[in-house]
């Protein structure tokens, strides 16, 4: 049997367990170590291990627990009903002003933690049933809080690009950097989007009464400083990594630091929202680290075949595809995959594929680490089985059926194809702040 069919077979056998309902890390990890213990003997058995040693010394994989410890710490200690608030203050004379608000509270929570889940979780237990008693169109609040909870893997300290980081062997700094002006563009897209929409249909967001938006301006300018915190909270995280002040190890550090300090103060700290960030944040860095084991082992195994070489051997020289048509099929298949796929998994599955064929086609790897994470965001709210489509449907109240859910997002999902070609077509939207900071 060729080296080629061999790839084809394991890449196959680990879609086919993937969609029969296995744990990722299970279908991923297994098929690689029974695919070294079959080509290589007993020896093969020590890819699995080898993939462990090498995981246990990565450092900069200490960044995800912090990262991901911040953002529930904030979350649930309550800070970001604060942000609501603010948003619902300031934001309600307008028609569709809550729902633009919510966009906003959306970038402030992914600044807060980098997970497109907590911004679901805030979006669907916070903003959803206050713009629904408000008389807000359920089809249009139900996409905002999708599209607007997908920016958490695109705007920093996204959890999403620390992986691609390591798996790329990128600098993590220039990635951060790379996803802001695209994630700040994405969100100005869909609030576009929220003024254009309520303007000709003002009935699918109207304007807060009088009496809710009279608010003395004490209380509106302690508002405001609560939706100041979670920009303290970057800053003091960000602004010594850029600098080179701290390594990116040492700055979530201070991250995680800084939001455990800020929650104290405010008095929102309790033992059960410690215990319950500890829990979630233990949870969450488990099951990255299982997914990563596999994809370092199944990598190992796929890219000793010359799977990769025979794949860019195959687009460049049989089919004669120019680089752009590999692009946006490589884009493609990330969206197919990720009807069923999280973003981890995705990444870990293909990254040993793409990425040495994305450098050989010519093309940056930090731009194409922020179009694989905006593929990624269209790819979490397309049908039939995106993502955030179930998230949303096992969080959202019961009169939001399925069938919102799905039409909800179909407008959106048009917008952040459009925000994608704009980001494939002017490259530099993502790279003039990285090359600007690092004086590339």
């Amino acid at each position: 049997m060729s080296y080629e069919l061999i790839a084809i077979l394991m890449f196959s056998s680990m879609m086919l367990m993937l969609m029969t309902g296995q744990r990722v890390f299970a279908a991923i990890g297994s098929v690689g170590v029974i695919a070294a213990v079959l080509l290589y003997g007993t020896g093969g058995s020590d890819f699995g291990f080898t993939a462990a040693m090498k995981l246990m010394k990565w450092y900069p994989l200490l960044t995800l627990p912090m990262f991901i410890f911040m953002g529930y710490i904030l979350s649930e200690s309550g800070l970001a009903n604060d942000l609501y608030r603010m948003f619902h203050v300031w934001m309600g004379s307008l028609s569709g002003g809550l729902a633009i608000g919510t966009i906003g509270l959306m970038v402030l929570v992914s600044a807060m933690n980098g997970l497109s889940v907590a911004g679901m979780a805030i979006g669907a237990t916070i903003a959803l049933p206050e713009l629904l008693r408000r008389g807000y169109d359920k089809q249009l609040v139900t996409g905002v809080v999708q599209a607007g909870s997908s920016l958490g893997i695109l705007v920093p300290p996204s959890v999403v690009l620390v992986l691609y980081a390591m798996i790329a062997r990128q600098p993590v700094g220039q990635l951060w950097l790379a996803g802001v002006m695209p994630g700040l563009m994405m969100a100005a897209l869909f609030v576009i989007y929220i003024v254009v929409r309520c303007k000709f249909q003002p009935h699918l967001g109207p304007a807060l009464p009088l009496e809710e938006r009279n608010v003395p301006r004490r209380e509106k300018i302690r508002l405001l400083g609560a939706g100041a915190l979670p920009l303290l909270i970057f800053a003091a995280m960000m602004v010594p990594f850029v600098n080179g002040w701290t390594s990116l190890v040492e700055s979530s550090a201070i991250g995680a630091m800084t939001a455990l300090l800020a929650a104290i103060v405010k008095g929102r700290m309790s033992k059960v929202v410690f215990e319950t960030s500890v829990r979630q944040t233990l949870a969450i860095s488990c099951m990255f680290m299982w997914i990563i084991l596999a994809a370092l082992c199944f990598g190992a195994v796929f890219d000793g075949l010359g799977a990769v070489r025979a794949i860019e051997d195959l687009f460049t020289e049989r089919l004669g595809l120019s680089p752009w048509t590999i692009l946006i099929l490589m884009q493609l298949s990330f969206i197919l995959m990720g009807t069923f796929l999280d973003d981890t998994a995705m990444l870990v599955i293909v990254a040993p594929l793409y990425v040495p064929l994305v450098q050989s086609l010519g093309f940056d790897l930090i731009w194409y680490g922020v179009l694989y994470t905006m593929t990624t965001q269209i790819a979490y709210m397309t049908p039939p089985f995106g993502y955030n489509l179930f998230l949303m449907r096992a969080m959202a109240p019961p009169e939001i059926t399925l069938k919102d859910i799905y039409r909800s997002i179909v407008p959106f999902v048009l917008v952040m194809v459009v925000g994608l070609a704009i980001v494939m077509r002017f490259p530099d939207i993502a790279l003039w702040l990285p090359h600007t900071v690092y004086g590339k």
